[in-house]
């Protein structure tokens, strides 16, 4: 045999060795492996996927998720860590979701429109107002009753919403309520501090009356979000308010916001959201 013959012969039987194809194998397996894991780095946590889809809040969502409300590419995902890439499928309830840019958008609303996304009774609802809005789909942050006029946000960012609610944040919310009867001086002390409200208490941060109007008007500044509450604080000293409007929210004012108009949040406005 020809030594060079026998030389390739030697070499190809080395390359045709299973214990080399295993290893080269292995080597692949790996790479694949780092490939896999690359691109988990690159996903986005599940939780956070939904917040920003505008359902709700990060912790919010692992109770969800946890509860087995979310499917990932038709599989119930019930892993918190799970990490959402590009492509995936991700349904809420059945209904698929998707990141969005976030939307903030500043309302200051009318008289008889309720805070909901629909009414089952055809009452007129916030949503009309600022339907043309944005693309994105939008809830209103909080409530304001049917009567209340003011300032309302909308967004679809869940963790900020979560946060304005919150009253750990002590966001400052400000109501210029009118009565039907002048506010004597003893009840007016009367609010200052706490009030007892059907058993709950209520701190009340700051109230006076209106400057340079008559004592039916009030000037009143509370963080809770409880439903009617400077309707019924003002009940509780024998008042009836007439008229309230909301004309500070979280540091956002009506300056230049006609009743019944919307405008978009400045980048100024969301930021100093974010830092409340």
């Amino acid at each position: 045999m020809n030594k060079n013959n026998s030389s390739r012969g030697r070499q190809a039987g080395r390359n045709s060795n299973p214990r080399n194809k295993k290893q080269f194998n292995t080597r692949n397996k790996k790479s694949s492996n780092t490939s896999n894991k690359s691109n988990e780095d690159k996903g986005i946590r599940l939780n956070k996927y939904i917040s920003n889809s505008g359902i709700c809040s990060r912790r919010e969502a692992d109770t969800y998720i946890e509860h087995g409300s979310v499917t990932v590419n038709g599989q119930l995902m019930t892993e918190m860590g799970y990490k959402v890439q590009p492509g995936d499928e991700v349904r809420f309830d059945g209904t698929l979701i998707s990141m969005e840019q976030k939307r903030y958008i500043l309302l200051n609303k009318p008289k008889n429109y309720i805070t909901t996304m629909e009414d089952d009774r055809g009452r007129k609802t916030v949503m009309e107002l600022v339907g043309n809005a944005t693309k994105e789909r939008i809830y209103p942050v909080g409530r304001l009753d049917r009567n209340t006029t003011g300032l309302l946000l909308f967004t679809n960012d869940g963790e900020l919403a979560k946060k304005l609610t919150h009253p750990k944040h002590n966001v400052r919310k400000l109501y210029h309520a009118s009565l039907d009867k002048k506010l004597a001086l003893s009840d007016l002390e009367k609010l200052r501090g706490d009030v007892v409200i059907e058993g709950k208490r209520v701190f009340i941060d700051a109230v006076s009356y209106v400057e340079g109007e008559k004592k039916t008007e009030v000037g009143i500044e509370i963080h809770s979000g409880r439903n009617r509450i400077v309707r019924k604080i003002f009940d509780h000293v024998g008042y009836h308010v007439t008229k309230l409007d909301r004309v500070i929210f979280a540091g956002l004012t009506k300056k230049n916001l006609p009743r019944g108009r919307y405008r978009e949040l400045t980048q100024q406005e969301i930021n100093n959201l974010k830092m409340l």
